[in-house]
């Protein structure tokens, strides 16, 4: 009999899933990965088996009511047809936001279920969506052991100063600080530096997960120093749909001059700002820099603007820089906005070698920059799954 863990990531229109192999002499081994994408438009279930062969790919007819409990039953079908005698010890969830209290993989109950759903308002594009996966599992498999991995865990090293926001301190108190996110992938790439390169991870690293969500993070021995996220993932980055730094005047004024109301002005900074916003196009960094139209360019240009300024803030946190690491999907996969970061940070002695860059290989500095630069591809799911197992006692 297989043993194996399902890890689980649910968004507002997917469910993404991987399944590892539980071996107690070993690490963790994919089996098969994939998701449904499209929920409450055109749903179309995909899924990969460890050697990239192609599994399942259906397509669900268009506006099928298709919710997270028919995902879940759709994946658990799948594994029953292709890994035949398979018994899962445990689901692993990704959880975006984690407040104040949960500052470490858990395992669930139903009173920290209701507990995280109350931070939802943090996380709205997130957060309701997590909980509704873990909920269908717990409706169909009552026994299952589930365990909340949390983005915001990893930035719970942060020194309180770098929490803290200029406001009343009853505030901070209340919980409202600077939280950080992408605390998964950041651990993640951290623990690949750590592994392969000691003396790097060690040091000063700033890492950009730049992706339709995108934040960066001062690391300094492992630890999060300062990140670019702060209550909300609104914060930092320019993103794909989401406006980053912004004045709270900017807010103000929406509300009391262009009587936008809350739900408005949410709809705005969450769904039409960004990339999209900019651009008027896409939200799609590929599409942007496959277009010749003068407002794709401004928002490429305005989107490494932010990053080279998050990377000046973030070296200062930690008084110096020693290497910078790309990561997610624009920063694994796009040379070309690498190179105009690198670009823009000569002065924090990056040098580039577009020979490396171009090839996507894993350090891609020259032998004369007094930075490193690296491309470490992210492995959330990997991560996810070895707190999962580590909570199980595995």
């Amino acid at each position: 009999m297989t043993k194996a863990i399902l890890v689980l990531n649910a968004g507002s229109s997917s469910l993404k899933f991987s399944v590892f192999e539980y071996d107690a002499a070993s690490d963790l081994h994919l089996m098969a990965k994939g998701q449904v994408e499209g929920i409450g438009s055109a749903p179309h279930f995909f899924a990969k088996d460890h050697h990239g062969q192609v599994l399942v790919d259906e397509h669900w007819q268009d506006g099928e009511s298709i919710d997270h409990a028919h995902c879940l039953l759709a994946i658990a079908t799948l594994l029953r047809t292709h890994y035949l005698g398979i018994k899962l010890l445990g689901v692993g969830h990704r959880v975006v936001h984690g407040g104040v209290h949960y500052a470490a993989p858990i395992l669930l109950t139903p009173g920290i279920i209701n507990a995280l759903d109350a931070l939802s308002p943090l996380a709205p594009l997130h957060q309701p969506h997590n909980l509704a996966a873990i909920r269908a599992v717990a409706k169909a498999m009552p026994e299952m052991p589930q365990i909340a991995c949390f983005d915001t865990a990893f930035h719970r090293s942060q020194s309180e100063l770098n929490q803290l926001f200029g406001l009343p301190y009853s505030c901070f108190e209340r919980g409202i600080r600077r939280y950080g996110f992408h605390g998964l992938s950041y651990e993640y790439v951290s623990s690949v530096l750590q592994q392969q390169e000691p003396e790097v991870a060690a040091g000063k690293v700033v890492i950009a997960h730049l992706g339709n969500g995108a934040s960066m993070c001062a690391i300094h021995n492992g630890q999060s120093i300062a990140s670019s996220m702060g209550f909300t993932a609104l914060d930092g980055l320019m993103m794909g749909t989401r406006a980053g730094r912004l004045d709270a005047g900017v807010v103000l004024y929406l509300q009391q001059q262009e009587q936008l109301d809350v739900h408005q002005v949410e709809e705005l900074l969450y769904k039409r700002s960004g990339l999209l916003g900019l651009s008027g196009i896409s939200s799609d960094m590929r599409v942007l820099l496959a277009s010749q139209e003068p407002h794709a360019q401004l928002a490429i240009d305005y989107f490494v603007h932010r990053i080279s300024s998050e990377l000046g803030s973030l070296a200062a946190s930690m008084g110096g820089l020693d290497a910078l690491v790309f990561t997610a999907g624009i920063g694994e996969n796009s040379a070309i906005i690498r190179q105009k970061v690198c670009e823009q940070a000569q002065w924090l002695g990056v040098e580039l070698d577009p020979q490396a860059n171009e090839a996507g290989e894993q350090c891609i500095s020259s032998i004369n920059s007094s930075t490193s630069v690296w491309m470490i591809p992210s492995n959330e799911e990997l991560m996810i799954a070895r707190h999962t197992r580590k909570q199980l006692g595995l």
